[in-house]
């Protein structure tokens, strides 16, 4: 059973948190249903002012996911396969269609109060979207938006998605970057239900991401973006909490 970092549930911490400031979670590699529990939680505990925003960093088995709105016929295998496979499948309340999650992707969900940064759904998929844009041009890829789609695209093929939903504007769902992704995976479906390729970091520039790397160069383009302010980096570090490796 995920617990929040706390010893009892939402108990309020003994130190006071300073507003805007970010926790940092690792929950490792968990299955969807867990992590989707445990967002859950972080919600809750936003909402009731227990916890400033929060990032989820993880990996999850092989999972296809659809948002509220998806088409289940954007799945291109019967659920046969997907048993014998032993992929899951999940409809889910966020927005977007069809994606994929699975061994090799970075998963982030942002569990942000949006009360304190902007109420402004596009405003923050598109700050989202820089955050990914940037992350990838550390490692020398030139990645940008595709005008009319969610997302971020190299060389008209797709490497992040992104799907959120917002409760009392506290955004929770997320985004997904392949790194060293399997994809064929993605051959099973119309990801996003849309007829796109998709490509990994792996592939752009030959050779595999390390996650350690990844991880530490995500959280500073968060920071960056959300909070403008790389200086607080080890603070929000020194917060971090690691599940399950």
């Amino acid at each position: 059973m995920l617990t929040l970092p706390y010893q009892k549930e939402f108990e309020k911490p003994q130190e006071d948190i300073i507003p805007d400031r970010l926790k940092v979670v690792n929950l490792g590699r968990i299955d969807y249903l867990s992590g989707y529990a445990y967002q859950r939680k972080v919600v809750d505990g936003i909402i009731k002012n227990f916890f400033p925003d929060t990032l989820i960093l993880c990996q999850h088995p092989h999972t296809f996911t659809t948002g509220r709105l998806g088409k289940e016929t954007n799945l291109l295998i019967n659920r046969n396969y997907l048993r014998k496979r032993k992929i899951d499948f999940f409809v889910i309340n966020r927005g977007g269609d069809i994606t994929y999650h699975g061994p090799g992707q970075l998963v982030i969900y942002p569990i942000f109060d949006l009360n304190k940064h902007k109420k402004d759904l596009k405003f923050f998929l598109s700050n989202l979207e820089q955050v990914i844009i940037d992350f990838l041009e550390e490692f020398e890829i030139i990645a940008k938006r595709k005008p009319g789609y969610t997302g971020v695209w190299v060389n008209n093929k797709k490497i992040a998605s992104i799907g959120i939903s917002v409760r009392k504007w506290i955004s929770f769902h997320g985004l997904a970057i392949n790194l060293n992704t399997d994809l064929e995976f993605f051959s099973m479906i119309k990801p996003c239900g849309l007829e796109i390729e998709m490509t990994t970091m792996e592939r752009e520039i030959g050779k595999k991401i390390n996650f350690a790397l990844a991880k530490k160069i995500i959280l500073q383009k968060f920071i960056a973006v959300f909070y403008q302010n790389k200086n607080i980096l080890s603070q929000h570090l020194k917060q971090e909490v690691d599940i399950n490796g």
